[in-house]
């Protein structure tokens, strides 16, 4: 599916549309970047973490999947989206009153891959929007099982590892571009990658997000 359409009309070559604020590390280019920001009022609100399928995924002791409730909750996309704003100034969905509406539209017609792991010493992703899934190859249950780690070859990891430090670090980063490898062996490359800190309302940790909307075939 790499080269062609993706949910929501998101293909080889898509840009992830997102400003960055004055100051934002670029990884790749080693500068800083500098976008308007926009300034909307999120669709879910205050909106929390509430239930045990919103927490389910999230849990660093489970080997997964996730369970499927989880690709359209409400409440974790609104911790995806706060967390996203604290950090880069804009919004990851568009607004709107329906908060369900918002998380569906991350999971089925985001026009950029967004994937999430865990806390976990050895992080499981927790999260993969359908864009991603055609990414890499991987239905919800076979992602969600896979230590994120193994998105990448062994010669790559460490280059991976020293972006998930930097974002535990510094709260983000952005500009990233760095190889993957998807299910069926084929090698590619990621491009201008956002990653951010998932916090939730109380402060608590509960894992790391990234974003992007541009890949190419290695």
């Amino acid at each position: 599916m790499l080269g062609g359409e993706a949910p929501g009309g998101f293909g080889q070559g898509s840009a992830l549309p997102a400003a960055v604020p004055e100051g934002a590390c670029n990884l790749r280019q080693g500068r800083s970047l500098r976008d308007g920001w926009l300034r909307r009022k999120p669709a879910w609100g205050g909106r929390r973490l509430t239930g045990p399928a919103s927490l389910h995924g999230l849990d660093p002791d489970s080997a997964g999947p996730s369970d499927a409730s989880l690709a359209r909750d409400p409440g974790f996309a609104g911790l995806l989206a706060r967390s996203y704003r604290h950090r880069l100034g804009v919004d990851l969905a568009p607004s709107g009153p329906d908060a369900g509406a918002a998380a569906r539209w991350l999971y089925e017609r985001a026009p950029f891959c967004l994937l999430v792991h865990n806390t976990a010493a050895d992080p499981r992703f927790v999260y993969a929007n359908r864009a991603a899934q055609a990414c890499f190859g991987y239905g919800w249950d076979e992602m969600t099982r896979l230590r994120s780690r193994q998105s990448a070859g062994p010669q790559d990891r460490a280059e991976r590892q020293a972006l998930i430090e930097a974002v535990a670090r510094d709260g983000f980063a952005t500009g990233y571009r760095g190889l993957r490898v998807a299910r069926s062996g084929r090698r590619f490359w990621i491009e201008d990658v956002t990653m951010w800190q998932l916090v939730d309302a109380a402060g608590v940790l509960r894992g790391q997000a990234a974003a992007y909307g541009r890949w190419t075939d290695a």
